[in-house]
């Protein structure tokens, strides 16, 4: 997540050429909810989710403090949506093998569980009428159960069954190209056809193995490059 930060501080006038979406109430999610959310991304979730191919599940790899998920959900409404959210974040960071935050005396685990909180308070505010099923993996282990259809009780105390197609996939987990690609490699195992992936972290300058990545999609003829602003959208064409 560091790195992230660093890159995010770092992209500078790459922003010029970024679309943002022009909504006055994201602007004021933003300012309250934290989180690192490129703006470009909320104008490509708002492109997929106005074209989504049915009302099968979103899901969203990585949810930190909740922001992006109360942009998916503000954006499902607008459009009039009925699709479900299902989000899977184990919130451990990059670092947390030490055991406080830097030079402070704030354990990870203080670290973790009050971003974990925040999540839930977050989503509790602005996605209170959509509420999403927020599962406690890491994105390896979210599929595995996703794939045995398994029934547990989530984050909120919901007992809920995983499994099936999915519409939309938001992926903004572990950054590396081996977690990225298995990332994709699962999303596409359940993707429906006309379905879209858009992958944060994902933009040319980034020195992500999502970037690298990008490129291998781009020449899967299963898949469509819809957008790049500055991160990649792809939908499901085969």
């Amino acid at each position: 997540m560091l790195k992230k930060i660093q890159q995010v501080v770092g992209y500078g006038y790459h922003r010029l050429r970024t679309q943002e979406l022009q909504d006055e109430y994201i602007n004021w999610l933003c300012f309250a909810n934290a989180g690192m959310l490129n703006k470009g991304n909320a104008y490509l979730m708002d492109l997929a989710i106005a074209q989504l191919p049915t009302q099968n599940p979103i899901i969203e790899i990585g949810s930190f403090c909740g922001l992006s998920t109360n942009v998916i959900s503000y954006l499902l409404k607008k459009h009039n949506k009925k699709n479900t959210i299902f989000c899977s974040d184990k919130w451990i960071f990059e670092g947390s093998d030490n055991q406080n935050v830097g030079n402070s005396d704030i354990s990870h685990e203080k670290y973790r569980h009050f971003v974990k909180e925040s999540f839930m308070r977050n989503v509790q505010m602005f996605a209170h009428d959509t509420l999403p099923y927020a599962i406690e993996e890491f994105s390896d282990d979210f599929f595995a159960l996703w794939k045995q259809k398994t029934a547990l009780k989530e984050v909120f105390g919901r007992e809920v069954t995983l499994g099936g197609a999915i519409s939309f996939a938001y992926i903004d987990g572990n950054h590396t190209y081996d977690f990225a690609k298995r990332d994709f490699e699962n999303v596409d195992a359940h993707l429906d056809k006309g379905g879209f992936i858009l992958f944060d972290d994902s933009a040319d300058y980034y020195d992500f193995g999502s970037a690298k990545l990008m490129k291998e999609i781009k020449r899967n003829p299963n898949y469509e490059f819809i957008k790049k602003n500055p991160n990649y959208l792809f939908r499901k064409i085969v």
